[in-house]
């Protein structure tokens, strides 16, 4: 893989004195901004493979940043909410976020999430390591390509939820818990809460057009189904 580039969107200088030094013993690539628009235009220029992202930014907040990069942008974001705005990590989720961190947190545990989702990005790159197609009677998915279509139609999906529906789809049939899919999509290490589960199986849902592909287990997790 080229050099890994991560973007940090925050306005707070002592966040980026941290997290820039973490990266910088990484020997990853970075690059800062301090509000919303010079944000949005680095994320659109810079091409990083993950942001990360604060919800308090000035000029433009990071929920109407992250909506506006979502329209022509599949990136990885990590959003990083006050401990106190449970709202934040929902609505932040429900525009397209990847994942979260509820500060104050730990500088190690952000390196770990971003190893976490690296691992994945290079796993599916790489074409050793690919998968042979999924064919189901109204969905086929091909892994190498990280393509899904449901009948003639191409589906367009985030990094996290191409991940999701591969694991669940790989288990056809099968019942995944919620502490099994963040496994197997979020690494073992994962420490979120679980809902972040919900929040991308809903979306996934939405674009598959029917939720009957996807069944939810009240109380244990989902079911993948194309019968």
């Amino acid at each position: 893989m080229t050099e890994v580039k991560i973007l940090l969107i925050d306005d707070e200088p002592s966040i980026h004195n941290v997290v820039t030094a973490y990266l910088k013993a990484e020997g990853y690539e970075y690059l800062s901004a301090m509000d919303g628009p010079s944000g949005l235009n680095a994320a659109r220029t810079f091409k990083p493979d993950i942001i990360i992202l604060d919800v308090m930014l000035p000029g433009m907040d990071g929920i109407e940043l992250l909506t506006n990069l979502r329209r022509d942008s599949n990136v990885y974001v990590i959003m990083l909410t006050a401990r106190s705005e449970e709202t934040d990590k929902i609505v932040g989720l429900s525009v397209g976020a990847d994942d979260y961190l509820t500060k104050p947190f730990s500088p190690r545990e952000l390196i770990a999430r971003i190893k976490s989702a690296l691992r994945r990005i290079q796993s599916t790159s790489d074409p050793t390591d690919a998968a042979s197609k999924l064919v189901f009677s109204h969905i086929r998915i091909d892994p190498s390509a990280r393509r899904v279509w449901v009948k003639e139609r191409l589906v367009d999906l985030t990094a996290v939820e191409f991940d999701l529906l591969i694991a669940l789809a790989q288990h056809h049939g099968m019942v995944l818990s919620r502490e099994q899919l963040l496994e197997k999509v979020w690494g073992y290490d994962y420490f979120g809460d679980t809902r972040v589960v919900d929040v991308h199986i809903g979306h996934i849902r939405q674009k598959l057009g029917e939720d009957r592909y996807i069944e939810t287990i009240r109380g244990v997790g989902y079911r993948f189904e194309d019968n």
